[in-house]
């Protein structure tokens, strides 16, 4: 099922120009190798110094590789569920800091904790190292005493194929989460259809030019294995998934071939399509009108889907034993 959202708000209207007349040239030219690209973290450090929200509590959490923050909502007696989110950043930067404001709102608004990963990215690892940074979170989660099918996997872009290559690996060893949510996700590493694409153009922000470069870069792979992309993996023991992205954006092309591989596969998923709206437009939350429903949707989606699986506490095997 598709839906497609009207713009609402002149805000989210003027932000998508300041994208394309500022963000779009950066990302265009701003190099992802060399002396100057290590410069890209300092997005997250400065994200990171902008003040907490007070009605949530943080839990600094260190894992094998990786380390995260579990945001909890004050005042509240939280359900059985709890979400694990992974951000975004085409494998190359953000981090917690960035993508602190979606993670605080998706754990007020669902009343649920949200453990934020900060996982390997280029320069520590590759997308293996990624996957199996939030293979061992999910497992810390199952640790902490919440069940698999308390479990949501969510994430944007990057961060969306996470969830879905993480989601996977759990149903090819018989785990069943509750769900997967995916915003604006990037699931299929070959470029060369979405190349073609109408959005190609008209994306707010991203050169869909650079997506072959970087993928190569970030999977260490000069030839892109299809088994790499989670479109083209088996999908037919997926839990049910919550799609979103801009109606412009480029990787509109990933959500709408997963959609479809979905429906074909015999998973249930809602995908929603946002007029006027830039590439992960819920990480905005707070920000814009079309944010702050969007994560309501989520958060909907995720209060539906806790304690409808039958509670096992298994666990993920080790990245070792995972075929990714």
């Amino acid at each position: 099922m598709i839906e497609f959202h009207q713009r609402t708000s002149l805000r989210s209207a003027l932000l998508g120009t300041a994208a394309k007349l500022i963000a779009r040239p950066v990302f265009n030219y701003f190099p992802v190798t060399g002396p100057v690209a290590p410069l890209v973290h300092a997005v997250d450090f400065g994200a990171s110094l902008a003040p907490r929200n007070k009605a949530t509590r943080c839990e600094q959490v260190t894992g094998d590789g990786w380390f995260g923050e579990l945001i909890t909502p004050r005042g509240v007696r939280s359900g059985p569920g709890a979400l694990v989110y992974f951000h975004g950043g085409a494998f190359l930067f953000c981090g917690l800091g960035t993508h602190r404001r979606i993670v605080e709102q998706l754990s007020l608004r669902s009343g649920l904790p949200v453990l934020s990963v900060a996982y390997r990215q280029h320069g520590k690892g590759l997308v293996d190292q990624s996957i199996a940074d939030c293979v061992d979170a999910t497992n810390w989660m199952i640790r902490r005493g919440f069940a698999p099918g308390d479990l949501v996997l969510a994430g944007d872009s990057a961060g969306g194929h996470l969830a879905f290559a993480v989601g996977l690996e759990a149903t090819a060893q018989g785990i069943d989460l509750a769900g997967v949510v995916g915003l604006s996700p990037w699931l299929e590493f070959d470029n060369t259809e979405r190349r073609n694409h109408p959005n190609a153009r008209r994306d707010h922000y991203i050169p869909s030019r650079r997506l072959d470069a970087v993928a190569r870069l970030v999977t260490g792979r000069p030839i892109l294995d299809p088994g790499q992309s989670p479109v083209n993996r088996d999908l037919t023991k997926l839990p049910p998934v919550l799609l979103m992205c801009g109606a412009d954006e480029v990787l509109r092309y990933d959500a709408e071939l997963m959609t479809e591989r979905l429906i074909r596969a015999g998973v249930p998923v809602r995908t929603h399509i946002w007029e006027g709206q830039v590439h992960a437009f819920p990480v905005l939350s707070g920000l814009l009108p079309e944010s702050i429903a969007a994560v309501d949707m989520v958060a909907g989606f995720v209060n539906e889907r806790v304690g409808s699986q039958v509670r096992r506490p298994r666990r993920l095997r080790a990245v070792a034993d995972l075929a990714v």
